[in-house]
């Protein structure tokens, strides 16, 4: 159930990142059309990155965990930008999907696609229950 909440608010994320012409970021639907199409996309382009931070994700913070120490966890700002390229060389590649200008307006999407990832979990983490 939590990886499917995490695709939905990632899907939205990328949305929003969509949404701003400076970033270079644009998803390019499964088939011309209509919402439907889009929504579909995101949602598929969401569990692709989710997928892609899980996995690859973790194998890069373990091999580069020196590094987090080295610069205070700036670099996560920098594998954050390469799995959203990444997610967008496997997408693209299909025909469809995510496309990223830039490496480093990737690193800015990814920066933002967190800060919005964070407010929703803060709002969907469930609560404990005081007593």
């Amino acid at each position: 159930m939590r990886f499917l909440v995490r695709v939905v608010v990632n899907a939205f994320a990328i949305w929003v990142v969509t949404l701003v012409p400076a970033l270079q970021v644009t998803v390019t639907p499964f088939s011309p059309g209509g919402d439907l199409q889009l929504v579909l996309t995101l949602l598929a382009v969401s569990a692709v990155f989710a997928l892609c931070n899980t996995i690859i994700g973790t194998v890069i913070r373990i091999v580069a965990f020196p590094l987090y120490l080295l610069t205070l966890g700036l670099i996560s700002l920098i594998v954050n930008g390469f799995l959203l390229w990444l997610t967008a060389a496997i997408t693209g590649s299909w025909g469809w999907g995510l496309s990223v200008g830039d490496f480093w307006w990737g690193v800015v999407a990814a920066f933002l696609i967190s800060v919005i990832n964070w407010f929703f979990g803060i709002i969907l983490r469930p609560q404990a229950k005081k007593r």
